[in-house]
């Protein structure tokens, strides 16, 4: 749904689809109607029950990606697919021009969600750990994380488990504590397990902690935006002081408000030994681009 703009439109012009390990699920796939009705479909898949459960695949390589992969290897003819790539390059430049520019180096006063996960990523050298709640931070954050190794990006996914990143850190740490973690999350989610910063103290366990608050449920409020003619309802959120509420707990904490301040900030996160609570107070209108609206087709796909 917030996939990069060229896979998701040439996905309605591929001759083969390669599935790996998904079910195609309707975040992928947009309206089933319209979805690579003109492509082969080959699916690899571990659990049966996905197999043509909702896109029929014209071959299916049930096992393990990692053993049964390889299989497809002597089938395949080098081809440079020269014009085929051109396309996926001239998407992109059109969405690095609308969308990525906008997110990563903005113009504007108020800071953006995209900046900060740059800055995450400066600041951890693309080594750390990083788990997301549900939102439009978890888009962004999936978008814009940049990883070294494997390993490295927790997410639920598709479940719409608001509050899953501060335990999902705290077991992530527990389980690597030689790799920093760092939970992004927004100011709706981070109240359903704030709780958990008595498990943080408790154990002393060095989670690097940052919510992105602007104020709203942002990813309903985009949606009410869009496609409501901007009726907000019950997206506006009223916030305690989520620094003073660190505090209590005596984890250390910042606030950054501007531009200026943010790469200090994220730095001294980054390099504090012990567990650190950042609020970044980002633009309350940042929408998150690409966009496939519900129901639509993967062709549909929207930039702005």
């Amino acid at each position: 749904m917030h996939g990069n703009y060229g896979p998701n439109v040439l996905t309605n012009e591929c001759d083969v689809l390669i599935a790996i390990g998904m079910r195609f699920d309707d975040r992928v796939t947009g309206s089933l109607d319209t979805y690579a009705k003109q492509a082969k479909v080959i699916h690899f898949e571990i659990d049966p029950a996905e197999i043509d459960k909702n896109v029929k695949a014209d071959v299916a390589v049930l096992g393990n990606s990692k053993k049964t992969l390889g299989l497809l290897l002597p089938l395949i003819k080098e081809n440079s697919h020269e014009s085929w790539k051109q396309e996926f390059d001239k998407k992109y430049k059109e969405e690095f021009e609308t969308v990525i520019e906008k997110d990563l180096h903005p113009t504007k006063p108020g800071l953006t969600m995209g900046e900060v996960i740059e800055e995450i990523n400066l600041a951890s050298k693309n080594k750390a750990v990083i788990v997301t709640d549900v939102g439009q931070h978890q888009m962004i954050a999936c978008r814009y994380a940049k990883f070294d190794q494997t390993k490295s990006n927790i997410t639920s996914g598709g479940l719409g488990t608001m509050g899953f990143a501060l335990p999902a850190a705290i077991g992530a740490k527990m389980g690597a504590m030689d790799r920093e973690v760092v939970a992004i999350i927004g100011d709706g989610g981070y109240q359903m397990t704030i709780q958990e910063l008595a498990t943080i103290y408790q154990n002393k366990t060095p989670v690097k902690i940052v919510v992105l608050n602007n104020g709203h449920l942002g990813m309903v409020r985009q949606w009410q935006e869009l496609f409501f003619e901007s009726r907000y309802a019950s997206t506006v959120m009223t916030n305690p002081d989520f620094v003073k509420i660190a505090e209590g707990y005596y984890i250390e904490a910042s606030r950054v408000s501007e531009r200026k301040d943010l790469k200090e900030k994220v730095e001294e996160m980054m390099a504090s030994k012990e567990p650190y609570f950042l609020e970044v107070r980002v633009e309350k209108e940042d929408n998150v681009f690409p966009m496939i609206p519900s129901g639509a087709s993967v062709s549909d796909i929207r930039l702005k």
